[in-house]
């Protein structure tokens, strides 16, 4: 299936590993330019290499998504660069599932007004596109009680709402929202072999809900996004797409 993706322009939050790095090249391979973030200079600098040897054009630039000045700048700088913007993906999570006043800032600050600021500064460009999408990035914490209960679930189901509403608001726009949530996924540096390597007992509660027996994989993340975002999935916006492995048991009407 042609996604129709070639010469389209891609923005990701937390470009530089697991998910929102599949998601970077998987937009790469389809023929699409890519601007990505993340906080490290340096996997910034080896990603954004990666993607351009792919034959497109890549851009990057460090920062954290909590910093709304920053972030603003660095959107319109990422159209300039790439000659617009048709598609954002806001994939950044501050992971945060302490019960402390610090951990709900954190999520607040990063999860939901990093995607709130990341949408409103692309709307301009958003909104000159023949082909315009946004997809968050949730969790299956967002609609089930498990261990993450708490700020990062409770800002994980907020932006399933938030996806929800701004598609009714920007249908008329012609621009698409929709929200993915991961299952758990493995990869190296992730947060699922941290804990691995230092909860094993938690790690080996989670593969056992799963009956599929194994985690997701970036990459099986990045396919949904991709195909959401793309012009293929051309009159879906509004949903929710759950990519679990079966893991969650409630039903989504």
């Amino acid at each position: 299936m042609d996604l129709g993706l070639a010469g389209k322009k891609a923005l990701v939050t937390g470009g530089t590993k697991g998910i929102g790095r599949a998601v970077a090249e998987h937009f790469a391979a389809e023929g699409a330019d890519v601007a990505i973030c993340a906080r490290n200079a340096g996997e910034i600098s080896e990603a954004v290499e990666a993607l351009r040897a792919k034959g497109i054009k890549a851009t990057g630039r460090a920062l954290d998504v909590a910093d709304g000045p920053a972030l603003a700048a660095w959107v319109a700088d990422a159209a300039a660069e790439l000659g617009g913007l048709d598609i954002v993906v806001a994939n950044v999570s501050a992971l945060a599932i302490g019960q402390d006043e610090a951990s709900w800032k954190a999520e607040f600050d990063t999860d939901l007004m990093g995607t709130v600021r990341a949408v409103n500064a692309a709307m301009p460009f958003l909104e000159k596109s023949n082909a315009a999408a946004v997809v968050v990035i949730s969790s299956v914490s967002g609609r089930e009680v498990d261990f993450a209960a708490g700020p990062y679930g409770v800002f994980k189901a907020a932006l399933i709402h938030y996806a929800k509403g701004l598609s009714f608001q920007l249908a008329a726009k012609g621009i698409r929202v929709n929200a993915l949530s991961p299952g758990n996924t493995y990869f190296a540096g992730g947060v699922w072999e941290k804990i691995e390597q230092g909860n094993p007992e938690l790690f080996r509660q989670a593969m056992a809900l799963n009956p599929t027996g194994r985690m997701g994989r970036p990459e099986e993340m990045a396919r949904a996004v991709v195909f959401l975002a793309s012009p293929a999935a051309s009159f879906i916006t509004g949903t929710n797409l759950v990519v679990d492995g079966a893991l969650t048991r409630g039903v989504q009407f």
